[in-house]
C-alpha cells in the first residue's frame, strides 16, 4: 500500500469522525424546559410571567393640579411610615393584651404603650400639618383595619374614645374616618402601592 492511498484513508477516517462528532453535538439541545400546550398539533410554550402592576393616576390638567398632587405624594410619603408602625405596634400589643388576666394589668400595659409611642414619635407627630394628620388617620385605618376611634375605644374605653373624638372635631379631624381605596382615597392608595414597590 503506497503512502498516497494510506493518506487518503486517514483523511477519510478523520472526515467520518468529524461528521459523527458534529452530528452528536448537533443533537444536544441547550435551553430551558417549559410547560407547553398542544393545540391543533402545534406545541405552544406556556411561560408564566411575573405580576405587573399598572397604575393609572389621575390625569393632571394644569399646574395647580400638579402642585396639589405633588403635595399629596409628599404628605403620604411622610405619614405612611407612621401608619405602618401603628399596625405593627397594634399587633404587638394585641398579643400582649390577650395574655393579660385583668383590667388593671391591661390598663397598665396600655399606659406603657402610650408612653412608649409618645416618647418615640410624639415630637414628630406634633409637627404634622392638618392635611398630613387627616391622611395619617386614613392610613391607620388602612393598616389596622380599624378607625382611630375604634382603636381608642378598644384600648382605652368608650369614654376616652368619645373625649378624643370631641377634641379632634374641634381641630377639624374625625377619628371615625374610614379609608376608601376604591373612591375617595384612590390616589392615596395608588401612591402607597408605588411606595411599597419602590417606585417613589
Amino acid at each position: 500500500m503506497n503512502s498516497t492511498s494510506l493518506m487518503k484513508k486517514i483523511i477519510f477516517i478523520l472526515f467520518l469522525i468529524s461528521i459523527i462528532t458534529f452530528d452528536c453535538y448537533s443533537q444536544e439541545v441547550e435551553g430551558i424546559v417549559v410547560l407547553a400546550n398542544v393545540i391543533n398539533g402545534d406545541t405552544i410554550p406556556v411561560i408564566p410571567l411575573k405580576e405587573v402592576n399598572v397604575y393609572a393616576l389621575k390625569i393632571i390638567k394644569n399646574k395647580r393640579e400638579a402642585r396639589r398632587f405633588s403635595r399629596l405624594v409628599r404628605n403620604v410619603k411622610k405619614v405612611y411610615p407612621y401608619a405602618k408602625i401603628a399596625g405593627i405596634k397594634l399587633n404587638e400589643y394585641n398579643d400582649i393584651l390577650l395574655k393579660t388576666e385583668n383590667d388593671r394589668e391591661r390598663r397598665k400595659i396600655m399606659k406603657q404603650a402610650e408612653n412608649e409611642i409618645q416618647g418615640e414619635f410624639g415630637n414628630d407627630l406634633k409637627k404634622l400639618n392638618f392635611s398630613q394628620g387627616k391622611i395619617l388617620l386614613k392610613l391607620i385605618d388602612r393598616e389596622t383595619e380599624n378607625s382611630s376611634f375604634k382603636l381608642v375605644q378598644d384600648l382605652r374605653g368608650k369614654f376616652q374614645a368619645f373625649f378624643w373624638q370631641a377634641f379632634a372635631r374641634i381641630f377639624g379631624y374625625n377619628l371615625k374616618v374610614k379609608y376608601d381605596p376604591e373612591d375617595e382615597d384612590r390616589n392615596i392608595e395608588m401612591i402607597v402601592k408605588m411606595i411599597e414597590c419602590g417606585m417613589i
